[in-house]
């Protein structure tokens, strides 16, 4: 459903994505994690358009988001850290505007619309103004925005950030729950990147690691927590690791020249 290869984006010297590959199939639910910098939001805003890659492809539902962008973004549904929302606006006039620009049909807007709602239990609050709502409520909203024309593929960047306790846990059974199959529907693919490490644990069935624009780690989340390793335990180790080793690299590329 996601094909990425060679993936990078430079800003002058830095290089925020360095030769980023991976795949993931229909209906998976994959982590994506790193620390700060990592280049995570970065390879997001490649893979939904946002941002154009320097070098490497990517594909989206079998279209190249550089030659054919019009159908990639249609088969996205993005919700980025800072929902795009319309305080002004309710909720059920907003996600009506955003399946127009979505392209979904005049003849089946509506039912996209309700549809929309009711997996995100917006249902009681559809004539409320986004603004009156609470922070949980409008991730609810921004969730919606991201499934209203019913994509193939969900890019969620930090979901729950910001959320209480309730909160998270609700935005965790929503998102748990675009994954399977729903009737008159398929399950979504779903990328989710976040810092909280439990929200993976509880989510993901496949974890993601990126570091300083490098993809380190990819593995199911079972094999990578057996034998009772903490997922934290393990983002840790690897990261670290990946730092001594690009240190050492750097040391012996010094060395060398200075010789």
């Amino acid at each position: 459903m996601i094909e990425a290869r060679g993936l990078t984006k430079r800003y002058g010297d830095l290089v925020a994505v360095n030769d980023v590959s991976f795949e993931v199939g229909s209906g998976e639910v994959v982590g994506f994690l790193g620390p700060n910098g990592a280049g995570k939001t970065t390879t997001m805003r490649i893979l939904t358009g946002f941002v154009p890659a320097t070098d490497g492809t990517a594909k989206i539902a079998g279209h190249d988001i550089f030659e054919d962008p019009l159908a990639a973004r249609r088969a996205i549904g993005y919700l980025p850290e800072t929902p795009p929302l319309y305080p002004e606006m309710d909720v059920a006039h907003y996600l009506t505007y955003v399946a127009r620009l979505k392209d979904v049909p005049r003849g089946r807007r509506k039912g996209a619309v309700d549809r929309a709602m009711e997996r995100c239990g917006l249902a009681d609050v559809r004539r409320r103004v986004i603004g009156s709502l609470s922070k949980g409520y409008r991730q609810r909203v921004g969730l919606a925005q991201a499934i209203v024309h019913d994509p193939a593929v969900l890019i969620l960047d930090e979901p729950t950030v910001g959320l209480d306790p309730i909160q998270i846990r609700e935005i965790r059974g929503l998102i748990a729950g675009l994954a399977d199959s729903q009737e008159g529907g398929t399950g979504h693919t779903v990328i989710l990147s976040t810092h909280i490490l439990a929200e993976v644990e509880a989510i993901c069935r496949r974890v993601m690691l990126i570091n300083a624009g490098r993809k380190v780690l990819d593995g199911p989340l079972a094999e990578l927590t057996r034998d009772g390793q903490r997922l934290e335990d393990v983002f840790t180790r690897v990261t670290l690791s990946d730092q001594a080793e690009a240190s050492a690299g750097g040391t012996a590329e010094a060395a060398e020249a200075a010789q």
